[in-house]
């Protein structure tokens, strides 16, 4: 059992047992040590606990894992030795330049925003480090995209700005542009940050303070010729050899490779997918949702359909939201994928934008089950008209048609149109018309118009049934029916429909159009007696039917064709369009064809035709 302790390392607090503890307070002492007269000395000691404590939180997986000597050790070779950074370049002169720039284990280039060579939010510049690419050329590609786009990389760019965090300590700087966080880097990058503000600085006694830099320098000098002194060589070749990677190593790596390149690959078709759907979320947002600035062509069609009469507005809010806030995920996870530090948007804000979420989801649930019950209810409107048809009398049906409201003789029970009448006022409009046709007793004949619509409740659905326009002409026995309906756009699109039930005294004659075809289906349903195919045709109207003198008929005896052929031991039973019936039993044999009837027996024959009449013979007899 292991004693642990609790540590504050750079403003984090970690569990560590005490073993690893007093490793690590003598690798900071170490370290603390090899800075004693050191420029910038603090801040030195104070990135580099930092770059510690920062290795600390990406290896442990909560907050209650103890760190442990091992993973002290393993910090540790990252970070590398103090002794090991203090001796000076020149030992190794004759040395190629590549062997003195090993870059320690887990190393490796973040995306940070650059802020100290930024013109706004550092993006441009943090961009030209990660990528690798100079910041004009990346600055001149940020304002192409955002001129070649509409403005849409403006807000690609403000995203940039509130994800990607700022460089602010040394390690991040260090990250930023690929270089090993580790001492030697640390205190050169501190000191490169004095160097370049002494440069800054006017009226300075640089006599007084070169002479302390000169004995800073002997005495950095004389520490690294000490530490030369103590290398051991053959240690750090053992340490290469040991480090060396074999072939399996290598292919691993290479499979790695082409692992994380597809992942970043996804990661940029999400980031696009996420921000194209989000830019024109936006867009048809405000200039249709909100403003209406924009007339899309369709609209009208979702404001007819609105029969719950919900506000656009509050229906494209919700809307918005629902759809936004998932494809805004999407391209933060996309970016998550391309960019391994991005800050978090924060607990609160995933729970507000979950919750918004949840809300434009009961809102739009909420609307739809309103929408839905605007169909719950049926009511009509009858109205009837006497037209001046008697026995006798023969009236000619057809439909007409009107260019602003139906163009066609075609009935569509589902679909409508959205037009303007005379006064500029929008008119919706449908061909839901069924015609009926049936025979009364009365002397005669009338025109029974039944206006169908839905709504919640039964007073909405008889107001809109009311305000169904529909009208007809009846001038010299001939009756003209419009081929649509119409009724004011306020009124919505509720699956308004109309019955026409025509009225014909029996012994009447009627002559429907052709263009009447697609109104009408004989149904026992509807009891329509005027049948399809009887377009065109004179019609004499008789008790629930009518009679059709000039209607083609079908031939029966060419209609039915029947092919029968039975055999058993004591008989057999045939019947086809040839030969007509043949039945065959033991001594009998029965045929009836064509040529009349005739039946054989062992005593007795009987044959009936229209050429010889009744023919009876037996062995005595021939009648």
């Amino acid at each position: 059992m292991n004693k642990t302790v609790n540590i504050n390392l750079a403003g984090v607090f970690f569990h560590i047992d005490e073993d690893a503890f007093l490793k690590l307070q003598r690798y900071l002492e170490a370290i603390k040590r090899s800075f004693t007269d050191s420029q910038g000395r603090s801040e030195i000691i104070a990135d580099i606990e930092a770059r510690i404590a920062e290795l600390f939180s990406e290896r442990i997986q909560n907050d209650k894992q103890v760190v442990n000597s091992s993973l002290v050790d393993e910090v540790i070779t990252i970070m590398g030795q103090p002794e090991d950074y203090l001796v000076d370049d020149e030992i190794f002169e004759d040395e190629p330049q590549a062997s003195r720039q090993r870059r320690p284990q887990g190393s490796s280039k973040k995306l940070y925003r650059d802020t100290d060579n930024s013109y706004i939010g550092g993006v441009s510049s943090g961009l030209s480090h990660y990528l690798g690419i100079d910041m004009v050329w990346v600055r001149l590609l940020w304002i192409l995209l955002a001129l070649g786009s509409g403005g849409t990389f403006i807000l690609i760019y403000l995203l940039f700005w509130a994800l990607v965090p700022e460089a602010r300590t040394t390690s991040e700087k260090l990250t930023m542009t690929g270089d090993p966080v580790n001492i030697s880097n640390i205190e050169k990058k501190i000191k490169d940050g004095f160097d370049s503000v002494s440069d800054s600085v006017k009226n300075v006694d640089f006599k007084k303070h070169g002479d302390r830099i000169k004995e800073g320098f002997d005495q950095v000098s004389d520490n690294i010729s000490d530490a030369a002194k103590k290398v051991d060589f053959q240690k750090q070749s053992d340490r290469l050899k040991s480090n060396s990677k074999n072939f399996f190593d290598t292919f691993g790596d290479v499979l790695l490779f082409f692992l994380k390149l597809f992942a970043k690959f996804i990661g940029v078709i999400l980031i696009i997918t996420g921000i194209s759907a989000l830019i024109g979320l936006i867009v048809a947002f405000f200039t249709v949702g909100i403003t209406n600035a924009v007339h899309f062509p369709g609209w009208d069609f979702v404001e007819a359909s609105n029969m719950a009469n919900v506000p656009i507005w509050l229906m494209s809010t919700l809307l918005f939201f629902l759809v936004a806030i998932p494809f805004f995920f999407v391209f933060y996870i996309g970016l998550r994928i391309l960019v391994n530090n991005l800050k978090s948007i924060g607990n609160v804000a995933k729970f507000a934008l979950l919750g918004v979420w949840l809300m434009a989801l009961i809102g739009i649930i909420v609307i739809g089950v309103k929408q839905a019950t605007e169909r719950a209810i049926d009511a009509s409107s009858v109205s009837e008209s006497y037209l001046d048809i008697k026995q006798g009398d023969t009236l000619n049906l057809k439909m007409v048609t009107n260019r602003n409201y139906s163009r066609n003789f075609y009935r569509n029970s589902h679909g409508y149109h959205i037009t303007r009448d005379d006064n500029n006022e929008k008119i919706i409009s449908t061909s839901d018309l069924r015609l009926i046709v049936r025979s009364t007793t009365d002397s005669v004949a009338r025109l029974e118009i039944e206006k169908v619509a839905y709504g919640s409740n039964f007073d909405i659905a008889k107001e809109r049934a009311d305000n169904i326009n529909y009208n007809y002409d009846f001038a010299n026995n001939e009756l003209a029916l419009d081929s649509y309906l119409t009724t004011n756009a306020d009124n919505k699109f509720s699956d308004q429909r109309v019955e026409l039930i025509l009225y014909l005294p029996e012994g009447s004659y009627l002559y429907a159009d052709d263009n009447t075809r697609s109104f009408h289906r004989n149904s026992s349903w509807y009891n329509d007696i005027l049948d399809n195919g009887q377009e065109g045709h004179y019609l004499e109207i008789i008790t629930d039917d009518v009679i059709c003198d000039t209607c083609p008929t079908d031939d029966d005896d060419d209609s039915i064709k029947v092919n029968i052929d039975i055999n058993g031991d004591k008989g057999s039973l045939k019947i086809n369009g040839e030969d007509g019936l043949n039945i065959s039993r033991d001594s009998l044999n029965i045929s009836i064809n064509g040529e009349g009837f005739k039946a054989e027996g062992t005593d007795v024959k009987v044959k009936i035709n229209d050429q010889d009449g009744v023919s009876i013979t037996t062995d005595s007899i021939n009648q």
